[in-house]
């Protein structure tokens, strides 16, 4: 028999413990609970355990709305973050609510009955049967059991150890060694000063320059405002100001790009000394076309400075027994390669979907909101920002799902679910962005839109304007009742 809740959370890290205290909040009649596949709380801070993981937002908004950042880090390490997510689910009881080791498979709506049947997985291989009357997917947008990484030639020649940062050895003596990190991203900036305790030398190797950007480790500000004002007016007057120089930083990145070219290169340059090679930061793209990566207290820069680590900037021929052999002939020589190449994404965490019978292709819906997709009732997913904290918007859509719930109930209505009815809607690519994994997973992505409702802004002021006081009843979401079963007929279930 199948057990049966109001709401099913998919996903125990940053955005379901969030969700999940949000609606006990503002919805404390609805009986909920958390799937979460792994063993354990956390999700990507939980899953990532390289030297060094830290976040590459401040943690005044990475941090909830309802429970104020209280280290002194701004820019936290992944202990520090996955802690505060454990003491928020604990504060409120959310701890008790989690499943742990119950990954779903697939989920299938029924109009007749406005559920959800969702076959689930356990760890010990049983499958169970789980209904619900909303599906709150919180899984974040990534595979977490497979990282990517290109095809090299070669990569059986080389005599010494391959690592992909998602899948970290817990014990890895990394002590002496030459260490090569192929790569330009955030994990890639991030590992290698980290790595330059104890390792030999490491080398940057990128084929492509990122922008960076230093930031301040600790905010002196935040410490002095605590001396006179409470704990959570200082954090929402942080949190403000921090989101509003993100979003400025976004803006002019986008109407001025060259200026903002010139300043974050100037700044890198300050950093890095007149004789570096500035080849090494200077993308070919335009900033904000990709992430900004930030620099904690500049500690790449330094570990530049004193030797302990290098840039390269070319491509990869092959991997030889030594290392690896580039495009120009030189040869770097390494104990350990890292491949922090980037991600592989995959919504929902690749489960099946279904509705009435029919199987789902998201790349033929497009996004009402951020958060919800056209024709598939009472399903919300939880899309952070890519220019800013992924929290902003998580908060702003788990509030706004209990509007919903709130409307629901009071109008006695059981199916939400937004139409496409503008022939004029033009549909536009999801995510503005050149990321390889973004391209990576174009084709199966749902699609934005060039209009509101279906437009994802990416802009916390426009998100909070209509998702915090938009009207519910917008001509586009469709309150109903469960459709009557038709003579014959029998509720869909499940499908694998």
């Amino acid at each position: 028999m199948s057990e049966k809740f109001d709401v099913l959370i998919v996903g125990a890290g940053l955005s379901g413990v969030g969700a999940a205290r949000h609606l006990a909040k503002h919805c404390p009649g609805k009986s909920f609970a958390i799937l979460e596949g792994r063993d354990t709380m956390g999700g990507t801070w939980d899953l990532f355990r390289y030297p060094g993981i830290r976040s590459d937002s401040d943690m005044y908004t990475l941090g909830y709305n309802f429970k104020p950042w209280t280290e002194k880090q701004v820019i936290a390490d992944g202990d520090r973050i996955r802690n505060y997510i454990k003491d928020a689910a604990r504060e409120a009881s959310i701890d008790t609510k989690v499943r742990y080791g119950h990954k779903v498979v697939s989920a299938a709506f029924d109009s007749s009955t406005a559920l959800w049947t969702l076959q689930v997985q356990k760890k010990t291989g049983e499958t169970v049967e789980m209904q619900c009357g909303w599906l709150m997917m919180c899984s974040g947008y990534y595979n977490y059991e497979e990282g990517f990484t290109p095809e090299f030639k070669g990569r059986d020649d080389f005599k010494g150890q391959v690592i992909h940062p998602q899948f970290w050895p817990e014990k890895l003596d990394y002590s002496g060694k030459r260490v090569v990190v192929i790569g330009s991203g955030a994990t890639a900036i991030t590992l290698i000063p980290s790595m330059t305790d104890k390792a030999g030398h490491v080398t940057m190797l990128q084929r492509t320059p990122s922008y960076v950007v230093s930031v301040p480790q600790f905010d002196p500000m935040v410490r002095f405002l605590l001396k006179f004002l409470p704990e959570m007016t200082v954090y929402n007057l942080s949190r403000a100001r921090n989101n509003f120089i993100t979003q400025m930083i976004f803006k002019l990145s986008r109407k001025y790009p060259n200026f903002m070219r010139k300043l974050l290169l100037k700044q890198v340059k300050a950093q890095v000394g007149p004789n570096f090679d500035m080849k090494h930061f200077t993308p070919p793209y335009n900033p904000w076309d990709q992430r900004l990566c930030a620099v904690p207290n500049g500690d790449l820069f330094k570990a530049l400075r004193r030797g302990k680590a290098s840039v390269v900037t070319d491509h990869i021929d092959r991997f030889v027994d030594k290392g690896i052999l580039l495009k120009s002939g030189q040869t770097l020589e390494a104990d350990i390669i890292v491949t922090a190449t980037g991600l592989n994404l995959r919504l929902f965490g690749g489960m099946n979907l279904s509705v009435d019978g029919k199987a789902i292709e998201m790349n033929k819906h497009i996004s009402y909101k951020g958060f919800m997709f056209n024709d598939i009732p009472n399903f919300s997913n939880t899309l952070g920002y890519t220019n800013a904290s992924w929290t902003l918007k998580a908060d702003l859509i788990a509030e706004y799902v209990c509007r919903l719930f709130k409307h629901m109930d009071q109008s006695g209505t059981k199916i939400a679910v937004p139409r496409r009815n503008d022939p004029n809607i033009k549909e536009t690519l999801l995510l503005d962005m050149t990321s390889g994994y973004v391209a990576r997973a174009e084709a199966h992505l749902p699609k934005g839109a060039d209009r509101a409702p279906w437009k994802l802004y990416q802009n916390y002021a426009m998100d909070r304007e209509q998702l915090h006081h938009g009207d519910l009843q917008d001509g586009v979401m469709e309150f109903s009742k469960p459709k009557a079963v038709t003579a014959g007929s029998t509720p869909q279930r499940a499908v694998a």
